[in-house]
């Protein structure tokens, strides 16, 4: 007995349509319910606005981008992360990749994961 099962495209595409609805649904009713635990605000801090959305998908660094989010001056990460500003100015231009630990050590400082970092570095 044979496991394959063959449909019309249009009954696959349908079953498809209904799953990516009930993914999105779920993932709408976590978000709901850690809005509720949390409190809008807190639970909504690390969601980025439309505008540095835009300047991310625009190929802006994403560290510039976070310092951005996060309303801090280069001098005031520089120093939270334990690098030169300079250094960072270089990294957030792209001038230097920068080093894993120095990258580990901002990702920290913003309160973000390293791989919101690794894959920009990934895609320049």
């Amino acid at each position: 007995m044979s496991d394959i099962v063959t449909l019309p495209r249009a009954e696959y595409e349908v079953l498809l349509a209904r799953l990516e609805d009930a993914e999105d649904a779920a993932a709408l009713d976590a978000a709901e319910r850690r809005e509720a635990l949390l409190g809008k605000d807190t639970a909504r801090a690390d969601y980025l606005s439309a505008e540095l959305v835009e300047r991310l998908l625009a190929g802006e660094h994403p560290v510039r981008i976070w310092r951005a989010h996060r309303r801090l001056t280069r001098e005031a990460l520089a120093a939270a992360a334990g690098v030169s500003p300079s250094y960072l100015t270089e990294i957030e231009t792209g001038r230097k990749p920068g080093s894993f630990d120095a990258l580990a050590k901002i990702a920290k400082a913003l309160s973000i994961s390293l791989d919101d970092i690794a894959a920009w570095r990934e895609k320049a």
